[in-house]
């Protein structure tokens, strides 16, 4: 299995993407919409089917979000040690307190976010479908 980096993926309505974004930041965590993340090659439908995945996954209850911007929220170096090429080199598990971290300020955003309380992963280095993640 190929390294993978630890993101929690959140459908964000599009007027606070960048209030999240400056938040996230102070925990030293990013933000990509991902239509332009730097893992995706087609960025319009992975963005569609990021979204229409998580809106259909909650049957009715996430409906007013159809249109809101799938993003991913990572972690930086403070949490994650990283090789010379930038590709993360995880040393264990990701510390209970960046999820808490992270949860806490998604819940700031509470009326502005649809997200489930999961990490899932991106590709941290290049494969044939992925030009893959460098964080520096």
């Amino acid at each position: 299995m190929r390294a993978r980096h630890l993101v929690a993926t959140v459908l964000v309505e599009p007027g606070v993407v960048a209030d999240l974004e400056l938040r996230v930041m102070t925990e030293d965590m990013w933000l990509w919409p991902v239509r332009t993340a730097p893992v995706v090659i087609d960025g319009a439908r992975m963005e569609f089917q990021v979204r229409r995945r998580l809106v259909e996954q909650h049957r009715g209850e996430w409906d007013d979000a159809g249109t809101w911007t799938p993003v991913w929220i990572g972690f930086g170096a403070a949490w994650h040690e990283f090789g010379p090429d930038g590709n993360v080199v995880p040393t264990g598990p990701l510390p209970w307190a960046a999820h808490q971290r992270l949860w806490g300020a998604l819940d700031e955003f509470t009326p502005f976010v649809r997200y489930r309380r999961r990490l899932g992963g991106i590709p941290t280095e290049p494969t044939a479908e992925w030009p893959g993640l460098h964080l520096h």
